[in-house]
């Protein structure tokens, strides 16, 4: 290996370190003040950096809390979901899609809740990053729904866009969050809980 590409490698090394540890300290401080607006600066001294920096390695304030986000989704098992989605039979979709994005909330639980509320009490303060993972749910829902109605499975008085409905309410994060919380089931309980009313409310009986 030649010197320059040893610098070459070592300084895309260095900067891949400092964003982990930038991203590392947005988790940091939205777990130490989930109440209070995020501050770039505390993030900086946190991850020892410069403000600066942030902006070099995400471009804005907006651009770091995508890539909190997307760091958060990835950590917490989005590629499972997106396998769910991938299954050729839309029953196993279903039941792998709830699975896969109850396991991915409860992953960081208190990241996630306090992610949801920043959106709704402020959502100038998240950017749009929580919004576009609504708006992928959104979107997954109403594929979901579609392949449902598309393969004859839902009951005869289930609608498509009833079915989408429902799954919107069973996929949220406070459906999950009100189960694991103030009922103290288990990640494998509430899924259980979510998939069984799912399947029983929009499905014709196997």
């Amino acid at each position: 290996m030649t010197k320059r590409k040893y610098d070459q490698d070592a300084r895309a090394e260095a900067a891949e370190q400092t964003r982990r540890r930038i991203i590392d300290a947005v988790a940091q401080q939205l777990r130490e003040a989930p109440t209070d607006p995020l501050s770039l600066d505390k993030v900086a001294k946190t991850a020892g950096t410069s403000r600066s920096t942030i902006y070099v390695a995400f471009g804005s304030r907006a651009g770091l809390f995508d890539a909190f986000v997307a760091d958060l989704a990835a950590r917490t098992g989005l590629p499972a979901l997106t396998a769910a989605v991938a299954a050729d039979d839309a029953r196993t979709h279903l039941r792998g899609a709830i699975e896969a994005a109850s396991r991915m909330k409860a992953g960081d639980l208190e990241i996630y809740r306090v992610l949801h509320a920043m959106d709704r009490l402020d959502p100038s303060s998240a950017a749009d990053a929580v919004r576009a993972l609504e708006q992928d749910r959104r979107g997954g829902i109403a594929h979901l729904a579609h392949r449902l109605a598309a393969q004859d499975l839902l009951r005869p008085d289930v609608t498509e866009d009833w079915a989408a409905d429902v799954l919107w309410t069973l996929t949220s994060f406070e459906s999950l969050d009100l189960l694991l919380t103030d009922r103290n089931l288990t990640v494998d309980e509430a899924i259980d809980r979510l998939t069984t009313t799912a399947e029983r409310t929009l499905l014709r009986p196997q």
